[in-house]
């Protein structure tokens, strides 16, 4: 069953290389599949490309969503990483 949660980007840069970098590595942790949901679009929060070519900017709000046997901790280490480096509320 998959897990959802959304967020609302507050870092004045939006997600920009570095910490998008680590939330990849928070994800790709896990084998659940973990989507970052921007704007209708969906990608895989295990591709530092895909990431990337949203441009989540400062204001964005933005859905993480985990499916799979080990979803809901993927779920808490991205979240981790979103208020650990001032990403999201």
């Amino acid at each position: 069953m998959a897990e959802t949660k959304d967020f609302n980007i507050v870092a004045e840069t939006g997600i920009h290389a570095r910490p998008a970098t680590l939330l990849v590595q928070a994800a790709s942790k896990y084998t659940a599949d973990v989507t970052l949901i921007y704007q209708g679009k969906e990608v895989n929060l295990k591709s530092i490309m895909g990431v990337m070519s949203l441009g989540v900017g400062h204001g964005a709000d933005v859905t993480i969503k985990a499916d799979g046997d080990d979803a809901d901790q993927a779920l808490a280490a991205v979240t981790k990483v979103m208020e650990d480096e001032g990403l999201a509320k």
